[in-house]
């Protein structure tokens, strides 16, 4: 491994591997510049080395940034942005915000059945119609919807509406769906690991590779860059201020 000295060219590999310079790359650059020479490669490696389209990694990193876990404008605009150059639709986009809200539902679903252990109810009835729209609609989650709608089957039954009518028509496919929620759970940000396991069960039932759905699940550690980012910032500043003294 050859140490980058030259600051110049690790700002360009920098914004040609990751898209964006911004004020925390800037100050990372003057004070520890060996994490930018390291970082975009560290970064990039699933991005570029993975099966996935740049379309569908992009729409990854759009769910990532736009996630209620975090909330990251300035990296949702730069991956907004570049989802649209690698051909992703306003129907594409939508469907992934739409997954992005029922993203809400794993702790509830976790939750219910905590309190199903405690003071468990009999099932829905067997004709009920409701369970073959868990079955069709939900099926890695039908045991938990099932326990769910035990206890209040109006919320399942508007949730399944939402499910089915909330996203735009011709959007995303089944198996991408299930990427952009493997992400969404095996990220840190939420590190809900049932849910993540019921997502690679479906996906992998359903034909996708290990390969595709290790990548949705790398794509989601760099978020942690951000942490770095602010630390970064609030540091200049520091410095700032102090110089102007």
């Amino acid at each position: 491994m050859q140490p980058i000295s030259d600051l110049d060219e690790i700002k360009a590999r920098f914004i040609a591997a990751r898209g964006y310079w911004r004020p925390w790359t800037d100050a990372m650059l003057r004070t520890n510049p060996g994490f930018l020479a390291h970082y975009a490669d560290y970064a990039g490696h699933p991005a570029s080395t993975g099966p996935l389209s740049p379309r569908m990694v992009e729409l990854i990193y759009v769910a990532l940034d736009a996630s209620a876990t975090h909330l990251y404008e300035a990296g949702l605009a730069t991956h907004l942005r570049m989802a649209r150059e690698a051909g992703a639709t306003d129907a594409d986009v939508f469907e992934v915000l739409h997954l992005v809200t029922l993203q809400g539902l794993s702790a509830v679903l976790l939750a219910a059945d905590l309190l199903h252990e405690a003071a468990p109810l009999p099932a829905l009835d067997a004709q009920d119609p409701l369970r073959a729209r868990i079955a069709a609609l939900w099926p890695e989650q039908a045991p938990r919807l099932l326990r769910l709608a035990a206890q209040d089957r109006g919320y399942v039954a508007v949730l399944l509406d939402f499910l089915e009518g909330g996203a735009p028509a011709g959007g995303l496919s089944q198996t991408e769906r299930l990427l952009i929620r493997i992400a969404l759970h095996a990220c840190f940000t939420q590190g809900d690991m049932a849910n993540t396991r019921a997502c690679i069960g479906e996906g992998l039932a359903r034909g996708l590779s290990r390969s595709e759905i290790l990548q949705a699940i790398q794509l989601g550690a760099h978020l942690a860059v951000h942490g770095a980012a602010l630390g970064a910032t609030v540091h200049a500043r520091l410095q700032d201020t102090a110089a102007s003294r």
